[in-house]
């Protein structure tokens, strides 16, 4: 990790700035398997894994014996671990239902808003050398939660065909619908059309590299919603001379893990921090199993050292990371004066990691800096909102000449006429009464 001392504000966007990815270049790439499997269905998605995969997939549906074959080898400790961060995503989740409120914006004219669950939603889930099955509790808890009626999930196949028995002891586990053997864009693309096999699902959401990135950017202009614009994984660290060394090391090589392409950023006013926390990253890096991918990711990665508490927020703000870790004294004061965030973990002993698996919240983020703009995954995510009035003759009587005139002022005669009509509907009746 390169550390920079003081820089100027001006200099501030070239040092955050993240990684560059060709998007597109990637749509490019990704178009022709998308628009593929459109067409052609299974047969597409079996062609794309024998190519990718480089293996031979008989039925893309995961069984009901494979299901409990691996149910049956998972080992007690970590089923009881899963099933204890899937109570406590369950209970932070049930915490952000709202019931009906009715609103009367004035005597006689009634408004309200309901939550209706999305009733397709499809779970993209990465395999490979680290299956998220951590992603699938944060997935299907709040779809089930929500009242999601169908919830679809694919995950690429491992080299014999397989899937990872933790992914599909997690996905029964939470209900998931049906589990399909299948990867990459093909599988974006398959949750998005259907095919022979798979259903059209009316959301997706999960991460996955740069091509399912790019797939899902390319439905969405297809009319296939998606949970939200996503990137490399990234943290930050603010820190200052209280925070302990080792403890921030741990925390950036745990994002620069996921991937040579994730980012880790330390913000502190202390230099004397930033050189222990450098000596940190070298000696924990080599303990690591995934240290290839660390060190490519740490190329990508700064150390910021500043004048003061101040400019650290208001870099951090600028920065608007993915996951941001306050290892600072007052950390409540300062998370007060955090805009941009996808979620905050404050104080010195609340590691990114605790969201990332156990302690409730979501770890389904916004990065690339858009959290400038999006919310994480949330119970919000698989609902849609719909909105209800309904007006009394009365009501109308005394809102309908506000209608009728902001109607003619935009020149839309039948929009005026709609409550013309009704009105003399209403003084007529009331006439004869």
């Amino acid at each position: 990790m390169q550390t920079y001392l003081y820089p100027s504000k001006e200099e501030w966007l070239g040092l955050l700035a993240r990684p560059y990815t060709d998007q597109q270049m990637l749509l490019n790439r990704v178009k022709p398997i998308v628009e593929t499997v459109r067409d052609k269905g299974d047969s597409a998605l079996k062609d794309f894994t024998r190519q990718f995969d480089h293996i031979e997939v008989d039925s893309l549906l995961v069984s009901r014996e494979e299901i409990e074959q691996a149910c049956m080898t998972i080992d007690n400790e970590l089923k009881g671990a899963i099933n204890r961060a899937m109570r406590n995503i369950q209970t932070f989740h049930e915490s952000q239902q709202h019931s009906i409120r009715k609103i009367e914006t004035e005597p006689g004219v009634t408004c309200w808003q309901k939550s209706v669950a999305i009733e397709k939603t499809g779970l993209y889930i990465p395999g490979g050398s680290a299956p998220l099955f951590s992603t699938i509790l944060m997935l299907a808890v709040p779809a089930k939660i929500a009242g999601c009626r169908e919830v679809y999930l694919c995950t690429p196949p491992a080299k014999d065909g397989s899937i990872n028995p933790v992914i599909l002891y997690t996905a029964h586990l939470t209900g998931v619908s049906a589990i399909y053997k299948v990867g990459g864009a093909q599988a974006i693309a398959a949750m998005a059309y259907g095919t022979e096999s798979i259903p059209k699902v009316d959301k997706i959401f999960g991460p996955g590299n740069s091509y399912v990135t790019a797939a899902k950017q390319l439905v969405s202009l297809d009319g296939v919603a998606i949970d939200l614009p996503a990137g490399p994984s990234e943290v930050e660290v603010m820190a200052d001379e209280s925070a302990n060394p080792s403890f921030v090391a741990a925390d950036l090589l745990s994002q620069a893990e996921h991937g040579p392409d994730s980012q880790v950023i330390l913000i502190t006013t202390s230099q004397q921090l930033a050189q222990e926390v450098t000596a940190e990253v070298e000696r924990q890096t080599k303990e690591l199993p995934r240290e290839q991918t660390a060190l490519k990711a740490l190329d990508n990665s700064r150390i910021i050292v500043v004048e003061s508490q101040d400019e650290m927020i208001e870099l951090t703000n600028l920065y608007a990371p993915e996951h941001l870790i306050l290892e600072v004294k007052d950390d409540e004061r300062i998370a007060q004066k955090i805009t941009n965030a996808g979620s905050v973990f404050l104080g010195h002993y609340t590691p990114e990691s605790a969201g990332d698996y156990a302690s409730g919240t979501n770890h389904t983020l916004p990065t690339y800096g858009y959290a400038r703009a999006y919310s994480g995954v949330n119970l919000d995510s698989f609902t849609k909102k719909i909105t209800f009035q309904k007006i009394t003759p009365e009501g109308l009587l005394s809102l309908g000449p506000v209608i009728e005139t902001m109607a003619r002022a935009e020149q839309l005669d039948a929009h005026r006429k709609a409550v013309t009509l009704r009105l003399q509907e209403i003084n007529k009746e009331s006439k004869g009464r």
